[in-house]
């Protein structure tokens, strides 16, 4: 009978992802001990003890800030997480947000939540109050989009269909994110192109050193008075303080964000949603049956799919038996592999090997079954991070 897979969930995880696994090959439980791999949403990892048996992470999200993703990396650890699987609910969410600035909704729903006395007197003060709230329309106005993945093209996409100039901004974007992005989106050479042309300007890129506070003081003075900000992608990408006293100079019409804090509180044109960007349903569950469609088939086979720090690497199988290796991407370290397989009597039937930045991962399909004395010589090569069999 084939071995069963041991996985510890940190959080909640959809019941229509942890479906994927199925409980004949898993064992799957929130105190399961010696995991083999972990399944997460928001917990956060960076403190914990990651046991040793431990193979892969699995983040139901994009965002892998939670997790320690280069100590992982060390230990030859894929990190999987779920890009785009929740990228229209927070298309939907970023479309909300420039309503409820356009229109001024929030201030306006305090005002008639605040209102006392018989309908009669309500409704005349309705008539007297209602000209403070008077809002803008989308169409015709710019949108400016920061980061074009997955989410930041439907949310230039929606931009158009609302009769909006769209211009967008991402210097490292991909070729299926290129293919994707509508070709009525003006491409711009820069953010502060980007924050100097538009009405909404809206941010989705992760938290990296070099876009932590990306809208400061200096890049909302470049901003159209009046132009509303937008920020669904990751806290600290903006500076909470620049933008309060952009309001307070009248630069800013008004701020949008999926991240409170004290600095925003009480600022009737500061609108922070408790991060809902992917509380939906539907994206729940998107996220879920993707990481776990990649973490078992890693798990199984070897292969990886979305790996935050791992290559993209598939490879059908021609044997029952299959090795994975993890290494640093240096020189001649296949040229090593193969030869202790082949020291080891093993024929190689078929081989693929990737990199990506410092980390390369190779799978190999041999005719017999690896003896744990050619495991083990693998894992002492110098470089190599990880080495298992994968039977079938």
């Amino acid at each position: 009978m084939a071995e069963k897979y041991r996985i510890l969930t940190l959080n909640n995880i959809s019941p229509a992802g942890l479906a994927r696994l199925p409980s004949e090959r898993y064992i799957i439980g929130s105190d399961v001990a010696e995991p083999d791999a972990i399944l997460v949403r928001s917990a956060k990892m960076h403190e914990m003890v990651i046991p040793a048996s431990v193979k892969a992470i699995g983040r139901a999200g994009a965002g892998t800030n939670n997790i320690p993703v280069a100590k992982m990396s060390e230990r030859g650890v894929p990190v999987f997480n779920a890009p785009g699987a929740n990228a229209n609910a927070v298309k939907e969410l970023v479309i909300a947000g420039m309503l409820i600035a356009a229109r001024n909704l929030m201030p306006a729903w305090q005002f008639a939540e605040s209102l006392l006395g018989e309908d009669a007197e309500i409704a005349k003060a309705v008539e007297a109050g209602k000209k403070n709230y008077t809002g803008i329309e989308l169409p015709g106005r710019t949108l400016g989009v920061i980061g074009l993945g997955a989410i930041g093209s439907l949310v230039a996409d929606a931009g158009i269909r609302l009769g909006m100039n769209v211009i967008g901004f991402d210097p490292e974007i991909t070729v299926d994110a290129a293919w994707r992005l509508p070709a009525t989106v003006k491409k711009a050479t820069s953010v502060e192109e980007v924050v100097k042309n538009s009405d909404f300007i809206s941010l989705h890129v992760p938290l990296l050193d070099k876009t932590r506070n990306m809208i400061d003081a200096a890049r909302i003075a470049l901003m159209k008075p009046g132009a509303v900000l937008l920020n669904f992608a990751r806290e600290g990408i903006v500076d909470d303080k620049a933008v309060v006293e952009g309001i307070a100079a009248g630069r800013l019409r008004g701020y949008v964000c999926d991240f409170p804090s004290n600095a925003l509180k009480g600022n009737p044109r500061i609108v922070a949603f408790p991060h809902l960007g992917a509380s939906t349903q539907e994206a729940e569950e998107n996220c879920a049956v993707m990481v776990a469609e990649q973490v078992r088939d890693y798990l199984e086979n070897g292969n990886i799919l979305n790996a935050v720090n791992f290559p993209n690497v598939s490879m059908v199988r021609e044997s029952a038996w299959r090795i994975a290796i993890a290494n640093v991407n240096v020189p001649n370290m296949v040229g090593q592999i193969s030869t202790a397989m082949a020291e080891a009597g093993l024929n190689i039937h078929n081989m693929v090997n990737k990199s990506k930045g410092e980390m390369a991962y190779t799978l190999v399909d041999v005719d017999s079954e690896p003896t744990q004395a050619v495991i083990g010589r693998i894992a002492a090569i110098k470089g190599v991070l990880m080495v298992r069999a994968i039977p079938a």
